[in-house]
């Protein structure tokens, strides 16, 4: 549990007015100091992330935020990074004081409600004040779920923590996406999936990267197998295998190879394009690979990177896929690289949005910057949709997923009768 990476991690953020006990409340539930607490107000001036086990609900992430009402000289950039923990939060604890709901709460609830977000309200410090019947009903009529807590009780500790984990329990099996499988759908019982995994550079010393390792897990928890061989030695493994794989999934960065090697009777894609479908929208991902072809001399295109990596001489996102563009298009594209969290509020100006895997992002923050990138009419693609359609094969990778290659047709403009001759024509 502890080395559950981040964007696997159902994300907890508590919200609050400054002063309401947050960071007590965070304290109390994880049973350490990990939050500082003062009677000062804004006190909390970034968001503390702290990951845990939470039994029974598993791994999580809290997101302790800064207060709303803060009014420092600092208050414009810390209630900015409080507002953008709405893009990554799966369940919102709205803590408050007993006998006094604000605006400010408010707030919190309407944003909650219009982002499907659901909101626990935690009525914190009832061992300095009890707070009336009448107030207790009203907020929970608001708000539907309410707890009762004194975050400085470490001996009461669990007469408060077991009301609020039933309440996260219940609320995590209702309103908590689950994502779609990553492989596991594609296999059948004791089916076997050849995984074709470069050994470059950007591979870490003596691992694999996270998509690739979630990748054979979901393999195996499905009851499948898994053979790992690196791009030259596909050719071979296929050779010496006495029945045909039921699917082959590549590094993006090797796809050209993977597709040319593998026969055209067997399924195939990349890993980039399973985590489309795991913590997106693979459809919108295929839809928005039509904008490559709409593109003119000197528009904007944003490439998105969910994690921070120090960028190597020919880094997929800041060197390779530019270079792609500019090749394939034949004309000089304004390219912006944003990484980790950074997302640019304008995206209006941009024509194209390329994302990566997003496997450090949650399903629900991916699927608010897909809904972001709609919002401002931008299309928006995949970082192992882009670079297929790029070199030439994406119908070939996008064959395991028949609704998002016929999202990619029409938003072409093709025909039925033409997509099925093209189709016929790859397989």
């Amino acid at each position: 549990m502890d080395t559950t990476p981040k964007g696997n991690r159902l994300h907890i953020a508590i919200f609050g007015r400054t002063n309401v006990g947050k960071s007590s409340l965070l304290n109390l539930l994880i049973g350490q100091d990990i939050a500082i607490t003062s009677p000062e107000a804004g006190t909390t001036t970034d968001v503390v992330e702290k990951a845990m086990e939470l039994l029974p609900l598993g791994p999580v992430l809290f997101l302790d935020t800064a207060g709303l009402d803060d009014i420092s000289s600092l208050a414009r950039l810390r209630l900015e990074k409080t507002w953008k923990i709405f893009d990554r939060a799966d369940i919102i604890l709205l803590v408050i004081e007993a006998d006094r709901w604000t605006e400010y709460d408010e707030k919190v609830l309407a944003e909650a409600k219009k982002r499907d977000v659901p909101v626990i309200v935690v009525i914190n410090k009832i061992d300095l004040h009890t707070p009336r019947e009448e107030f207790v009903a009203s907020v929970e009529k608001k708000a539907g779920r309410v707890v009762l807590a004194a975050g400085n009780d470490r001996a009461g500790r669990n007469d408060y923590i077991n009301p609020l984990k039933r309440h996260l329990i219940q609320v995590a099996a209702d309103h908590c996406m689950q994502p779609p499988p990553l492989i596991g759908d594609l296999l059948p019982s004791g089916g076997v999936a050849v995984l074709v995994v470069p050994i470059d550079l950007e591979a870490p010393k003596g691992r694999l990267i996270l998509p690739q390792v979630q990748t054979i897990r979901d393999a195996l928890d499905n009851d499948s197998m898994a053979l790992i061989v690196k791009e030259r030695e596909l050719a071979h493994a296929l050779g010496n295998l006495k029945q045909a794989p039921h699917i082959v999934v590549c590094d993006s960065q090797v796809v050209q190879k993977m597709c040319a090697d593998t026969p055209a009777t067997v399924p195939a894609t990349t890993f980039s394009i399973l985590f489309a479908r795991h913590k997106g929208d693979l459809v919108e991902a295929a839809r928005g690979a039509a904008a490559i072809e709409k593109l003119e001399p000197g528009d904007k295109v944003l490439i998105a990177e969910a994690c921070s990596h120090h960028p190597l001489q020919d880094d997929i996102g800041r060197v390779k896929i530019p270079r792609w563009l500019r090749q394939y298009t034949g004309f000089n594209l304004s390219v912006d690289v944003f990484a980790g969290r950074d997302y640019p509020e304008n995206l209006s100006q941009y024509k194209l949005i390329i994302h990566c895997g997003a496997c450090m992002l949650t399903r629900r923050e991916m699927l608010n910057r897909i809904g972001k990138a709609k919002e401002a009419g931008v299309s928006i693609t995949n970082y192992g949709v882009a670079i297929s359609l790029l070199q030439g094969v994406l119908r070939r990778v996008l064959s395991p997923f028949p609704a998002a290659l016929s999202t990619f047709y029409k938003a072409m403009g093709k025909t039925r009768e033409e997509e099925t001759n093209e189709r016929s024509v790859s397989i």
